[in-house]
């Protein structure tokens, strides 16, 4: 065990390491600012951040686990196996605002699929300035890809023939980007050889440690007792470990010989093979990061932070402002250093100076002596690698920290004695409104479960989630995830007078919080019980002061539950529960009109020994979910009448409309009324009927024994017909306008000859019209799809039209976001005895 222990500990700093090289090589090529690599993880469903380049983790911690079904520009490049390149701010809010609502700030991005040999490892991502420019402009795109593709081949070989385990269920390794200007000899790197013990500096390292290459030892003692020696043996430490694959989360905080502050930053080496090395940096903050020490002499304050979040520099009036001296300030977190500056009311302004280029401004309570606290005003203007931020009283600011006169943040500036005002934050309203968002897209029970699931467990670092609905006094389980197979079984159907957790948040009107599943079992004895260690969350869903169910919340450890968590869970929970409302309206108007709609529609079409036919029908998947898409075929005398058509809109009224017209063709038909005269009989109806809806239709009458049909057309997209030798043409056959707009529409009649063997295809827009595209284009493809899916000149051996139908109709099957339903209608003649003569 132990053996397998190390091996996989070698393969974890492999795999580091190839993260490491490829994020950081990605920062370079694109010329960007932040790279990261997100992967599978051991969770369905899950991918993970792995590592993170140029950005301090803790501020984005909800972006560190993301669902493949969120609409995220990460997911879309994993799911579908694509890039994605999004150059603005205003790109990425067209296409993913749940993303934008997060992160609203003046950012490009792009994002690369990691191939493997199935589905993606992962995603390589970077974000890089803002700009107007196209997909084909990234800078360094080839050499992207080519990051991706190395990274890859990497994992594939980490993988040593299952992919399925080269996952990542930790948190980010958050990494030190490459510097944009030279440190000034603050930074030096080093390598190590576990096997060896030897370490190799670069001159910049002797230079900060005051070590002769000729002096220095080169061994992992001597580089610790030159760089910490009072915390050599932690030093030490980290060092093995990293070597085993666990670096450290976050950089070591140790001090020189004379007590000053240096940070360390270990990783996995690239070029680490059996024996992993590492590499790392010391980083010394040194002195002020001004020229000749001129921000010690300023009378505001100033402090200075890197692209981790590190203070390096904060002059004597920052800390006499701020509460800590020197030595507690600069070389600590931020987070760390000054809690109370990292809270969701301002953490939202440090990811938009690390992120946009442009500076921000905010006011914060800095505790004081005792129980009070006073009001400071902070800008924070970005830098390429440095964020310079100041800070003065609130009462006493003025333009020289940076603000202009006009400034709406100066003009809210109080008098002495008055309380500031905090700027408001999109940090604590970012899960909301991104919950908010996607469940404007959830329309049925079913869906509104995988948004939460989708939204609410990743941010909450949450396992299991299980939803309840209430119907005539008892729940019923509406969803479930995470949970043991068969455990919610027994609670299923449970009534309203049942001693559970999950019934009594709904009856109580408030949520149950459990850390542990001690508390939970003392809370209800003898409950069962499906973990010995975990928390659980238990949220009523009521809607307009009516209960709609229960939602709950499982996680893998203990946690506790703050008050702004708590108070957020109940907020989500109203969310939750009013879409859960609308979702169970709809659920039942859809049940009513797939009903409906299954009573209208054909049950078997009409048919004659010299002609086959083939109908399909695809309801649409966003929406209603049921639409007013038909086809028919009618005896139409001694012939036959083809019929396709297509109710504008969704829902019952589309399929009841549907329904009358399509008893309406059928009474025409039956009578063998001309084509020209069915159209406009049926156009008259509609207005008489005034549904305030229109319709398109295709109505063709086939003689059988001849092949002879005549075409009337009602706004509807032409027919194709494929010829018996294979070629296939666009039939553009005059038409009129669609039903139910104007009472003395014409409708011309056209004839064409169908030949024996050759197929005529009839068809709605949801087959061929997709957003952003032409319909043109669409029936160009359909065209070439019918060519191909026929038989050959004569042989319809085993080609059935069924068969044909089938594979006309393979791509919308198989399309999870249907916008719209999808009718085709297939005809084709057999020769007569004459004709086979």
């Amino acid at each position: 065990m132990a053996g397998s222990g190390e091996h996989a500990g070698r393969r974890r700093g492999r795999l580091a390491a190839l993260l490491v090289d490829a994020s950081t090589r990605a920062l370079t090529a694109a010329d960007g600012r932040v790279g990261g690599v997100y992967l599978r993880s051991g969770t369905p469903g899950m991918l993970r951040l792995a590592v993170l380049a140029g950005l301090p983790g803790p501020l984005f911690r909800p972006w560190w686990r993301l669902h493949v079904n969120r609409p995220f520009p990460v997911a879309d490049a994993y799911r579908l196996g694509v890039p994605v390149v999004l150059p603005n701010a205003t790109e990425t809010v067209r296409r993913y605002p749940q993303f934008a609502a997060g992160l609203p700030f003046q950012f490009g991005s792009v994002y690369l699929p990691v191939p493997g040999a199935q589905t993606p490892f992962g995603v390589l991502t970077v974000l890089r300035p803002s700009t107007p420019e196209s997909v084909d402009e990234v800078p360094g795109w080839d050499l992207l890809v080519q990051l991706a593709e190395d990274l890859g081949a990497g994992m594939r070989g980490l993988a040593e023939g299952d992919e399925g385990s080269v996952v990542w269920d930790d948190e980010p390794l958050c990494v030190r980007p490459p510097a944009a200007r030279p440190a000034g000899g603050r930074v030096g790197r080093f390598t190590w050889d576990p096997a060896s013990s030897a370490v190799t500096a670069d001159d910049r390292l002797h230079d900060l440690l005051g070590v002769r290459p000729c002096d220095f030892a080169g061994t992992a003692q001597a580089f610790a007792d030159a760089v910490a020696p009072a915390d050599a043996d932690q030093l030490l430490s980290a060092l093995s470990d990293t070597a085993a694959g666990k670096p450290p989360s976050a950089p070591l905080h140790v001090r020189a010989g004379d007590g000053t502050p240096r940070l360390l930053e270990l990783w996995p080496a690239p070029m680490a093979t059996d024996a992993s090395l590492v590499s790392g940096i010391v980083l010394d903050p040194g002195p002020a990061p001004s020229a000749d020490g001129a921000a010690d002499l300023l009378p505001h304050g100033v402090f200075c932070l890197d692209r981790m979040g590190l203070i390096v520099y904060a002059n004597p009036a920052a800390q006499r402002l701020l509460g800590p001296g020197h030595t507690e300030l600069v070389g600590r977190p931020v987070w760390e250093a000054l809690p109370w500056l990292i809270q969701p009311p301002y953490e939202d302004h440090f990811r938009s100076a690390l992120l946009s280029p442009d500076p921000v401004h905010f006011h914060a309570r800095c505790p004081a002596d005792g129980d009070e606290a006073d009001w400071v005003a902070v800008s924070v203007h970005p830098g390429p690698d440095i964020l310079t931020c100041t800070v003065v009283p609130a009462n006493r600011m003025d333009t020289s920290v940076g603000l202009a006169p006009d400034d709406p943040v100066t003009a809210a500036v109080p008098e002495a004695g008055h309380t500031a005002p905090v700027g408001p934050s999109m940090a604590p309203l970012y899960r909301p409104i991104a919950l908010a968002i996607a469940l404007t897209d959830a329309v049925t029970a079913r869906q509104v479960s995988a948004v939460v699931t989708q939204e609410l467990l990743p941010a909450f670092d949450g396992r299991r989630l299980a939803i309840y609905l209430l119907q005539e006094r008892h729940f019923y389980l509406a969803w479930e995830t995470g949970f043991p197979q068969g455990f919610l079984a027994p609670f299923d159907g449970v009534g309203l007078d049942a001693r559970l957790p999950g019934v009594e948040t709904l009856t109580h009107g408030r949520p149950l919080f459990f850390e542990s599943m001690q508390q939970l079992a003392a809370a209800y004895p003898g409950i069962p019980i499906d973990a010995t260690e975990g928390a659980r969350a238990f949220l009523p869903l009521i809607a307009s002061g009516r209960p709609v169910g229960s939602c709950i919340l499982g996680f893998d450890r203990p946690r506790t539950f703050s008050t702004e968590e708590r108070t957020l869970l109940t907020a989500l929970a109203g969310l939750i529960a009013h879409a859960m409302e609308k979702a169970q309206r709809y659920d039942t108007e859809a049940a009513l009109a797939r009903g409906l709609q299954q009573a209208l529609l054909p049950r078997r079409l009409s048919a004659h020994p010299l002609v086959e036919t083939a109908g399909r029908y695809l309801p649409g998947t966003q929406g209603m979910d049921v639409g007013g898409d038909w086809y028919d075929v009618v005896e139409a005398g001694d012939g036959l009448a083809l019929v396709i058509g297509d109710v504008q809109g969704h829902g019952v009224q589309a399929a009841a409309t549907m329904g009358q017209l399509r008893s309406a063709v059928r009474a025409f038909a039956l009578g063998d009324h001309p084509p020209g005269e069915v159209m406009s009989g049926t156009n008259r109806l509609l207005i008489d009927l005034d549904p305030g809806q229109f319709a398109s239709c295709c109505y063709i009458r086939l003689d059988p024994a001849t092949g002879l049909a005549r075409v009337a057309r009602a706004g509807h997209p032409p027919p194709l017909l494929r010829a018996p030798d294979g070629r296939t043409h666009i039939l553009h056959i005059p038409g009129g306008v669609v039903l139910g707009v104007d009472p003395q529409a014409q409708y011309p009649v056209a004839q064409l000859r169908l030949e024996p063997e050759a197929i005529l295809a009839l068809y709605t827009d949801g087959l061929v019209e997709k957003p952003g595209t032409d319909i043109d284009e669409g029936i160009a493809v359909l065209r070439v799809a019918l060519e191909k899916a026929g038989p050959a000149a004569g042989r319809w051996h085993g080609r059935s039209l069924s068969g044909v139908a089938d594979r006309l109709t393979a791509t919308a099957r198989h399309t999870p976001d249907r916008p719209d339903d999808v009718a085709l209608l297939l005809a084709t003649r057999h020769a007569t005895p004459q004709e086979r003569r």
